[in-house]
């Protein structure tokens, strides 16, 4: 089955992020053709949790919710992967017109889809210390 994926930042309201959630899920439901699975990228934001979303969600069975990590903001995720576009498709590229840069670009998103995987964010505590010792150099030019 074809997939739509969407992202959504939604506004800080204490009272309607869920309802505010939900209705973003319904317009998506109405503008999406009906044979589609819709996978909604997420934040850790509780309104995704709450049962008025938990309800909607198991009357349109076609709509999968991923959440991004705990403490890792969503819109990260999203620059990460577009500076790997920028670095393995666009950097290098010589492009002789908009069709040919939009078809470098869907190769490259069809070819990174085929072997895709999560971002994992893993360092030892070696590596963060050495990464906190250079930037402590960069902005005060002496090892702190």
């Amino acid at each position: 089955m074809p997939h739509v994926v969407a992202a959504a930042a939604l506004g800080h309201s204490a009272q309607h992020r869920a309802v505010d959630f939900r209705d973003f899920l319904a317009e998506i439901d109405g503008q999406t053709e009906p044979g589609l699975a819709v996978h909604v990228i997420c934040d850790s934001l509780s309104a995704h949790k709450a049962p008025v979303v938990h309800t909607w969600l198991l009357a349109h069975l076609r709509f999968t919710l991923h959440f991004t990590p705990t403490y890792s903001s969503w819109i990260n995720q999203i620059e990460r992967w577009f500076a790997k576009l920028q670095r393995r498709c666009l950097e290098r590229g010589v492009f002789c017109s908009l069709d040919d840069l939009k078809t470098a670009i869907d190769e490259w998103i069809k070819i990174w889809n085929e072997a895709a995987r999560p971002f994992k964010r893993t360092r030892t505590a070696d590596q963060i210390i050495d990464r906190i010792c250079h930037y402590c150099d960069r902005i005060s030019g002496q090892h702190t």
